[in-house]
């Protein structure tokens, strides 16, 4: 999709107030570290370094808005779930995180990763209860799906729409593979729907 493949980097953000006015649309990226967050976003952004990718867990500390144009964004959040952060920052990261999903009024939808072979983790679920007051779609890209075999990755797609109908009705959920380009479509739909203008702005223009 031409629309994620325009995407440069923006702004950093370490705490609420550094965060850029809530103008325009943005569909943020949120995930346990390791996930495989980073590589999904410069995959889908045909970037190799969009997001930065690392072999060290916990690597992504800040908030990082990518403008796509047209006041439309991209936002990585910190991964969560390492345990070798210190206590003071993961406290930190908890605060800013619920408050950024539940009170950013810009923000259209959330992309939740998940390691396809560990998947509805209890941070994952706490994401979540998180967003689920907002009312705004969540779309589940279960990555590294290439490390499963088909019927492997098939029953964990069937078992995680399942449980996420459960806790978030109307979440959707795919398949995802950085390495073999696998679901980008899909996931492109998804997300260039949220970003599109909405009607309302539209009559206006």
């Amino acid at each position: 999709m031409a629309l994620l493949q325009h995407a440069q980097f923006y702004i950093s953000a370490h705490d609420l107030s550094d965060l850029p006015p809530p103008f325009g649309r943005e569909v943020a990226f949120a995930g346990r570290s390791n996930s495989g967050k980073s590589s999904a976003i410069n995959t889908l952004s045909n970037r190799n370094r969009l997001a930065f990718v690392s072999k060290t867990p916990g690597r992504t500390q800040l908030i990082n808005f990518f403008s796509l144009g047209e006041e439309r964004y991209l936002v990585d959040l910190p991964g969560y779930g390492y345990a070798k952060v210190p206590e003071k920052l993961r406290l930190h990261w908890r605060s800013v995180l619920s408050a950024y999903l539940q009170t950013r009024s810009s923000l259209c939808g959330l992309v939740l990763i998940m390691d396809a072979r560990r998947p509805m983790t209890d941070l994952d679920l706490q994401m979540l209860e998180w967003f689920k007051p907002t009312g705004k779609p969540v779309h589940v890209l279960l990555t590294k799906s290439d490390k499963l075999s088909r019927q492997q990755a098939t029953s964990t797609l069937r078992v995680v729409e399942k449980d996420l109908q459960a806790v978030y009705p109307g979440a959707s959920v795919q398949l995802f593979s950085s390495p073999k380009h696998q679901g980008m479509e899909e996931a492109e739909r998804v997300i260039g729907k949220w970003l599109e203008p909405s009607p309302e702005v539209s009559s206006l223009a």
